[in-house]
């Protein structure tokens, strides 16, 4: 698929947000006054910033309100409310304890289980999806969850529990590329399959020569040589450079600050990856799997 930066903007710094709204709510670290304002500053500003880009990717901007009402079928409706919910709560939570130096620990878990929640629905609105095989896997839940709570407990400043957590992350985003790579074939879509034709169906002529939606966004690849380098690339800024520097230096601000930067730049990367790694099965419409399925 396509890459749209405005979706790469949303799970990346939206994940984070939520991630460090997690270990807020759980009081890990537990803080009051001008340095919980800062603490939820920072929250907020990736949390929030982050799904308002979600929302340049909507053609009809003013129409985003309606994915609400469709809570019962849909994880991006669920995500809308999971979101919206965990915000309100955690704005409680924090006002108590920036103004009133008040931490109500109830509360925090509440805001805390939403804030995964929202996380989790996101990763749930890729694995649902049959038609992509590659993210039709428990994984790709798995990778954003880990990833918002390696995130989080980085810029909570708790560094074992994120060196845990970033190790955890690499082995999970290792496994999504390992299994992804064979989820198109163990789908079982072939030109045959998708045009219900038997025997050996092989592509003729394109359905179009012109370019249109389908072609622009799903029929997207990237050069495996490519891929390999940025999975390279998005591995050792997202994991191996943050444990480094929290190993050597611990829980300064500085070096915290880089980890979390290296963090944050590496998985931009993955996140790049993760959309443009995706074979969507219209592609078979264009001959975009015949190599693949020849393998």
């Amino acid at each position: 698929m396509n890459p749209a930066p405005s979706v790469i903007i949303f799970s990346t710094l939206s994940g984070a947000g939520f991630g460090l709204l997690f270990f807020l709510g759980l009081g890990l670290p537990t803080v009051t006054g001008f340095i919980a304002f800062g603490f939820y500053l920072i929250a907020y500003l990736l949390a929030v910033g982050g799904l308002l880009a979600s929302v340049f990717h909507l053609k009809n901007k003013k129409n985003a309100w309606k994915s609400y009402s469709q809570w019962r079928t849909s994880w991006l409706s669920r995500e809308g409310w999971f979101a919206v919910s965990a915000l309100l709560l955690m704005a409680i939570y924090a006002g108590l304890q920036v103004f009133l130096d008040t931490t109500v620990a109830t509360i925090g878990f509440l805001g805390a289980a939403l804030s995964l929640c929202t996380v989790f629905s996101t990763g749930m609105i890729y694995a649902q999806l049959k038609t992509i095989p590659r993210w039709n896997q428990p994984a790709t839940p798995a990778f954003f969850v880990t990833a918002s709570l390696a995130g989080g407990a980085l810029l909570s400043n708790n560094p074992t529990l994120a060196n845990i957590l970033l190790i955890l992350l690499g082995i999970v985003v290792g496994f999504h590329w390992w299994k992804g790579d064979s989820r198109f074939a163990e789908a079982g879509s072939t030109i045959g399959t998708a045009t219900q034709l038997s025997g050996k169906v092989s592509l003729w002529e394109k359905p179009h020569t012109g370019e249109n939606y389908l072609t622009h966004e799903m029929v997207y690849q990237v050069a495996r040589k490519h891929a390999v380098k940025l999975r390279i690339i998005a591995i050792v800024l997202m994991t191996v450079v943050p444990v480094l520097l929290v190993l050597i230096f611990g829980a300064h601000h500085l070096p915290v600050l880089l980890a979390v930067v290296s963090h944050l730049i590496g998985l931009f990367a993955q996140r790049w990856l993760f959309f443009a790694e995706a074979e969507h099965v219209v592609g078979l419409y264009y001959g975009a799997h015949t190599a693949k399925q020849a393998t």
